[in-house]
């Protein structure tokens, strides 16, 4: 069997339960985790440990979260006061675990499904998607991680261009990956609204609503939005559903016959802030 699954955040403990639930099992069934793997949960490092003890049958996407945990490791930035890293950065063997996690991906085409974490924007199809994600995978894998992961910060270029190079062009594929929530019709991206759809600011639109989009014939899943809630539409799969925060973690099993939500109760690890 093929799973989705939203954003875990370092919930160890549903995560474990849900694949009790489905009887998972590494030989048989695969199960694609939609990025932000780490941090606000109780158990980040028994996460990255779960994960990786599947081994083929886990495919994990970075998220925002996971890329901060790259650049705290780092000395790039500073801990936040609600992360919960420590027992990776703590850790005897954390650079493994470090250069493990930097080897997941940004972007993902499988069983008929684009698979991000955050967003698309409305001027890529899924080939450009994913040729633009091994761009920045490549950065995110190669010698130079330390002076690469200074460049992923800060609001700008709001908007693709083919024309952009070097650090502006690998920093909009990240925004646009891992923190997309809203985009105007013409691709500029706004980062400062958390609402769901309906909170859209003046002139944007949540991504995946822009007209035109050049993914819209291709079934598009992603996290990143708890404040969205699930979405179970035929090309379109949400599934942040808010874990961390005390509601729950969805995957979605496909099957030729079609597709099941699977929903497990959160304890609250974190409160909105």
């Amino acid at each position: 069997m093929i799973y989705l699954m939203g954003d875990l955040q370092g919930c160890g403990d549903p995560l474990a339960r849900l694949l009790d639930e489905v009887g998972f099992s590494p030989s048989r069934d695969t199960v694609y985790v939609l990025g932000d793997l780490v941090n606000r949960g109780p158990d980040s490092l028994g996460v990255l440990r779960r994960l990786r003890a599947l081994e083929g049958a886990a495919v994990c996407l970075l998220g925002n979260h996971d890329l901060h945990l790259l650049a705290v490791a780092h000395g790039v930035r500073r801990a936040h006061r609600s992360d919960t890293l420590d027992s990776i950065l703590n850790a005897d063997d954390r650079d493994d675990w470090l250069d493990w996690l930097r080897r997941q991906h940004l972007a993902v085409q499988a069983h008929g499904w684009l698979m991000v974490h955050a967003g698309v924007l409305p001027q890529w199809d899924a080939a450009q998607t994913l040729s633009l994600a091994r761009e920045v995978e490549a950065m995110l894998q190669g010698p130079d991680l330390a002076e690469f992961l200074p460049q992923m910060y800060g609001n700008e270029p709001a908007r693709w261009d083919e024309g952009l190079q070097g650090a502006d062009r690998w920093r909009c594929v990240i925004n646009c990956l891992t923190r997309l929530r809203f985009c105007a019709a013409d691709g500029t991206m706004e980062f400062a609204t958390k609402e769901g759809a309906g909170g859209a600011p003046e002139g944007f639109l949540p991504w995946f609503e822009v007209p035109g989009r050049r993914t819209a014939g291709t079934p598009v899943a992603f996290g990143h939005w708890s404040t969205l809630g699930l979405i179970n539409r035929d090309d379109l799969l949400a599934l942040d559903t808010g874990c961390v925060w005390g509601g729950h973690l969805t995957a979605v099993r496909l099957s030729d016959t079609g597709r099941d939500v699977i929903q497990i109760p959160c304890p609250q690890a974190q409160k909105p802030g």
